[in-house]
């Protein structure tokens, strides 16, 4: 760790120098790098942790490469990146140095290019932390990556990774007087010890996002949203909707599209069984479920299910830790809960947010544009997919939004940020402001000094000769402080 820490520091002073088009090149060149290696690290994160899919995991290492790359390519993030010729400012953009990331071992390889390509864009070096479960495949990634860079010009050393990872030498890593940000994606003790590091950090929360179909809603359609969404390498993505909540006249017709897209529905004792692998310690996952298919998940809990089975579901009413369906499972299985009506599904979808994944993100199926209008204002969430898998929309997908694998969870999640995190973070701006309007500053009175008394008087007698009529005392005075406060103004 601290030998890779120096070498990336010396690397980043040499690279502080380069301009934005020697950036852009180096950049390009790894995205275009990784993004043709993305099979080969797809099947080597599924060998090594044992979840999830090949061809999907090539999705997202295309996604987190030239998908992240396209997105970033034109942004100014070098130097001048802003001229207000109204304003007379000028905006200057300048690294934050180095940045230390933390990859999860759900998503390892497109984690590690993703993060190495919003870093350098923004002229930092970066130093990667593995999961120890993923070790091998991230840093064949982190490699790929590197030697893209020195090909394209980049000092040798700019990417550094830990290659024996441990809590100890990622926690040593955050700490460490060299870097100057973190990026941390991972279990929440993880993203708390980020935050404690006293080091600027982003950080993501959990998700546990519901899925809504609304009463108007393409059922047909929505149904092989959603079941795509959740197999999308077997639920490894934390934006994966882990609910369906359904409104009750559709419920029937819903069941019926579900299990025709692969759905097998577990009857009570199923879902006893199922629960006790889920969580076989009330309220905490079982790690050993997550990314792995719906029948081998099945088998584990001894329940025989179809050949072709693609997501486990059960009836559910109830959310709380004792409730191992309402947990976020990373895993192709479903709670389904039943609305009375839409506040009724208002309530429920909340319910779930704020029991887990406050702040992340949730989904709605629906033709009513007004319906999808209501769900998003009353979701805690930072991103609400509309018709679309909520998987790999939240990331940017199938959807406007920004490129990403790290999505901010913001104040409902107890995040810096509520984005989705891409290189426009990774740099601070100086901004050189020139004056555009006058201000008259008045000066103040002199301290100890007395008015001119024999000038108050004298003027106070033309006052009052000038006036043409004789003047009380009160006259008078209010004439003397009239006299005294002008007098002191020009002191």
């Amino acid at each position: 760790m601290e030998k890779a820490v120096q070498q990336v520091k010396a690397a980043q002073e040499k690279f502080s120098t380069f301009n934005q088009k020697q950036i852009d090149a180096i950049v390009k060149h790894i995205a275009e790098t990784a993004f043709a290696q993305a099979e080969t690290l797809a099947r080597m994160a599924v060998e090594e942790t044992g979840m999830g899919v090949v061809e999907h995991k090539k999705i997202k290492n295309e996604l987190g490469s030239m998908g992240v790359y396209e997105s970033i390519k034109d942004e100014k993030t070098v130097g001048v990146i802003h001229k207000d010729h109204r304003l007379k400012m000028t905006e200057v953009a300048y690294p934050f140095g180095i940045i230390a990331a933390i990859c999860p071992t759900t998503n390892p390889t497109s984690t590690a290019i993703f993060k190495t390509l919003i870093a350098l864009k923004a002229q930092n070096g970066i130093v990667v932390s593995p999961h120890p479960t993923a070790k091998r495949c991230t840093v064949e990634a982190l490699k790929i990556c590197a030697q893209a860079a020195v090909e394209a010009g980049a000092p040798d050393g700019l990417i550094g990774w830990i290659t024996d990872p441990s809590m100890e030498a990622t926690t040593r890593l955050m700490h460490h007087p060299a870097v100057d940000l973190i990026l941390a994606t991972g279990g929440s003790g993880l993203v708390k010890a980020a935050y404690s590091s006293g080091k600027p950090a982003y950080g993501v929360g959990p998700g546990n996002g519901p899925v809504y179909i609304e009463k108007s809603a393409n059922v047909k359609k929505a149904a092989q949203l959603i079941m795509d969404s959740k197999t999308f390498d077997n639920g490894t993505l934390c934006s994966t909707e882990q609910s369906i909540v359904v409104h009750k006249n559709i419920k029937e017709m819903t069941m019926r599209e579900l299990r025709n897209n692969g759905a097998y529905f577990l009857n009570e004792e199923e879902k006893m069984k199922l629960g006790n692998v889920i969580a076989p310690t009330e309220g905490q996952l079982n790690a050993k479920i997550v990314g792995r298919s719906a029948e081998t998940i099945a088998g584990m809990a001894g329940i025989e299910v179809p050949v072709g089975t693609r997501v486990l579901i059960a009836e559910e009413d109830r959310i709380g830790k004792d409730v191992p369906f309402s947990l976020e499972k990373l895993a192709p299985i479903f709670p389904l809960y039943t609305a009375e009506s839409d506040e009724e599904a208002l309530r429920i979808c909340e319910g779930l947010l704020n029991f887990i994944g406050r702040g992340h993100s949730c989904s709605i199926h629906t033709t009513d544009e007004e319906a999808a209008q209501r769900y998003g204002l009353a979701m805690p969430v930072s991103r609400v997919m509309v018709n679309t898998m909520a998987s790999i929309g939240a990331a940017g997908a199938t959807t406007g939004l920004m490129p990403s694998l790290t999505l901010g969870c913001g104040a409902y999640g107890g995040n810096i940020s509520s984005d989705n995190i891409t290189a426009r973070h990774l740099f601070n701006t100086k901004r050189i402001a020139s004056g555009i309007k006058e201000v008259t500053v008045p000066k103040p009175a002199p301290q100890g000094v007395e008015p001119d008394i024999e000038a108050i008087i004298d003027q106070v007698m033309r006052e009052v000769q000038g006036n043409g009529k004789s003047m009380d005392l009160e006259d008078v005075s209010t004439t003397v402080r009239q006299i005294v406060q002008q007098m002191s103004k020009t002191l």
